[in-house]
């Protein structure tokens, strides 16, 4: 009984409190049997019949003891409470014991940073030297789309590329982020807990050398993935860590892929986990991509193009806006469309070459990240939900719904020379009953598709 309520969390310092009996409450006892030298097995099982605190936490409960399978020893009402403890007190102890914690890092920030947009070498030391000014060597994002403060723990050789390695990395998630203000729903984007969650694989491939096999510079560009939310990230989430291991890699005509498994945890609250690859290309590969080739892509009818609505993206709450504001106008919004008849809508964003997330993502090597390409589908989602349920001020959205996996696929790149970018949403699953959307969907930009978006989804809260 006594290793179940530790189980539990009624854990105390030494010397605080005791366990003993509940004063006043009476047990019985009863033995129809032995424990011999021949029995080969004791099992015992306890059931508890009352548990809470007054203020002390207690516990009382029948146990029942078996020898080879036959019962001979019967508890009742036995009991049990911490003494000199208070269930406030042991939630005290259970918040310190959750709080996230920042650890010592191996890399700090400005290794990090370094590495993003300033001298490799710094970072890694003298084998990237030669990126400092005569080469160019794939970057992580920089501010404001860095979202990577240490490296904490690292499980991997040096100069090796060897599946097993891994990394743990910390994010400190600061209340007043531009991303809160500009999500305008309470909780971290999802575009920003990808980046927290994929940032770290780019920099374990860089530890173990990746840009070093080829003496060609290489990008470096996600190529898909998918994964599961578990929790929202609220602004007081405090400090999230990151645990990325490579499971794979393989390695053919001059560009590496390599597989990744993650998880993103608040404390011990597990967050967000999935599964991703990257590739490491040249840039005559970029330049030859052709998208998504064997896309199952839904086209709507001419009827459907006849009475589709069109209009300015909104932007005011509870769509987002700043540099979240990915989407300029609808440009077919059919609600009863696509093959289901569950709805079909598609909005375009004009490329603007200055945007400030070139100048992040990536030094050097500017293209638009792919997060922003599928939060522009979860504002489409968005969109969708509005018109179907309405929207008040006491309703959350959240996207992606908790609990419910997604998929993406990337194949090509958006970067400064281009013109519009045009994202597409079919509705896949309606759930009124929980106010939940799912929908698939797909990004093109200039009218080659590139992103291909599966089983993302939206769920209306109540705040």
């Amino acid at each position: 009984l006594r290793v179940y309520l530790l189980r539990l969390g009624w854990v105390v310092a030494e010397g605080e409190a005791v366990f003993e009996p509940v004063p006043g409450v009476e047990s019985q006892l009863k033995c129809r049997g032995q424990v011999l030298d021949t029995t080969k097995l004791l099992s015992c099982e306890v059931s508890i019949k009352e548990i809470g605190y007054r203020p002390e936490p207690y516990v009382v409960a029948d146990a029942l003891l078996h020898a080879d399978g036959k019962p001979i020893v019967e508890i009742t009402d036995m009991s049990l409470r911490i003494a000199g403890a208070t269930q406030q007190s042991l939630r005290t102890l259970w918040a310190a014991a959750e709080a996230p914690a920042k650890k010592p890092a191996i890399f700090g920030y400005e290794s990090i940073l370094a590495f993003a947009v300033g001298k490799p070498s710094e970072a890694f030391g003298e084998r990237y030297k030669s990126f400092d000014t005569e080469r160019v060597i794939a970057r992580l994002p920089g501010p404001p789309y860095q979202f990577l403060d240490r490296i904490t723990e690292i499980r991997a050789e040096p100069w090796k590329i060897l599946p097993g390695g891994e990394c743990e990395a910390q994010y400190d998630v600061l209340p007043d982020a531009w991303y809160f203000a500009d999500n305008r729903q309470g909780d971290m984007p999802f575009a920003v807990l990808l980046e927290i969650a994929l940032q770290p694989c780019g920099w374990l491939a860089a530890y173990m050398g990746s840009a070093l096999t080829s003496e060609a510079d290489l990008s470096f560009r996600n190529l898909g993935g998918g994964a599961t939310q578990f929790a929202p990230v609220l602004p007081d989430a405090g400090t999230l860590s990151t645990r990325v291991k490579l499971s794979r890699t393989s390695s053919s005509a001059g560009m590496i892929i390599q597989f990744f498994d993650y998880e993103v945890c608040a404390g011990r609250k597990l967050v967000y986990k999935g599964d991703t690859y990257f590739g490491f290309f040249p840039k005559a590969a970029l330049q030859k991509q052709e998208g998504l080739k064997d896309a199952s892509r839904y086209q709507p009818t001419a009827e459907e193009e006849s009475r589709g609505q069109s209009l300015d993206f909104p932007h005011t709450a509870p769509f987002p806006g700043g540099r979240l504001r990915t989407l300029d106008r609808i440009a077919c919004w059919v609600e009863d469309g696509g093959p289901n008849g569950l709805g079909f809508i598609r909005a375009t964003r004009r490329v603007v070459p200055d945007e400030w997330f070139f100048k992040a993502h990536f030094y050097q090597d500017p293209v638009v990240p792919g997060s922003l390409g599928l939060e522009s589908l979860l504002q489409l989602l968005k969109f969708i939900a509005s018109e179907r349920w309405g929207l008040t001020g006491d309703v959350r959205l959240e996207s992606v719904a908790v609990g419910e996996r997604h998929e993406w696929v990337y194949r090509g790149q958006v970067i400064p020379e281009h013109g519009e970018v045009t994202v597409e949403a079919i509705v896949t699953a309606v759930d009124d009953s929980r106010r939940l959307l799912r929908a698939d969907g797909f990004l093109s930009v200039d009218g080659r598709l590139i992103y291909s978006m599966k089983d993302f989804t939206l769920r209306q809260r109540s705040r």
